[in-house]
């Protein structure tokens, strides 16, 4: 009977033991990977698309008014080392291209606007803009070349990155638009008045 019992008591005693355990198992810290995956979806709450678009559209601006105020610096910073611009005619050039441009004041309008811009937020790290510019009376003039009327409405696609914390552009590219369609709200405007105002007038509109 001693034997029986003592028995018991050690299996009631393993089984019990064996609970505690099984409860520190469950209590037991998150490993690496689910510590990740935690970050990963506490950073995915954290992403405000609406503030993301709103710094978008504010790098664009600058980029935009660059013909007027040729500020190469601040144009300098929103441009990624790497970036590669498309334009018009379907040349490409790179920020060294971009800025010189912008120093020279090649560029001349009357007025550009940038119209219908369009944040598409990729993830915390990456977005893109589209949306169209129209210049009126834009010139390019080239050193020792007659002035090239730039004139007109494009579209455009800017691709950008977060890279340590700051926004910046890594891929441009504009297209004339050929037979521009009228607004629906503006009345057509008699021919052969040139049509609208202005764009994003800087040197992507150059080779038009």
């Amino acid at each position: 009977m001693k034997t029986n019992a003592l028995s018991v008591t050690l299996a009631l005693g393993l089984f019990v033991a064996g609970l505690a355990s099984f409860g520190c198992q469950q209590g037991a810290p998150p490993t690496n990977r689910e510590a990740t995956a935690t970050n990963a979806n506490a950073a995915k709450e954290k992403m405000d698309p609406a503030a993301i678009a709103s710094e978008i559209t504010k790098l664009e601006q600058v980029w935009n008014d660059s013909t007027k105020t040729h500020d190469a610096n601040a144009v300098s910073k929103l441009l990624a080392e790497d970036v590669t611009i498309t334009y018009p005619d379907g040349s490409t050039g790179t920020k060294a291209d971009e800025l010189r441009v912008i120093l020279s004041g090649a560029i001349t309008a009357d007025s550009w606007e940038m119209l219908e811009p369009k944040v598409t937020v990729v993830n915390a790290d990456a977005a893109f803009i589209t949306g169209r510019t129209v210049v009126k009376n834009g010139k390019y003039k080239q050193e020792n070349s007659k002035p090239i009327d730039i004139s007109g409405e494009y579209r455009f696609t800017d691709v950008y990155a977060r890279r340590n914390g700051t926004w910046q552009a890594v891929a441009s590219q504009t297209t004339k638009v050929a037979n521009p369609t009228p607004s629906p709200s503006t009345p057509p405007a008699p021919k052969p008045a040139a049509t609208s105002s202005s764009p994003k007038s800087h040197s992507r509109e150059r080779l038009s």
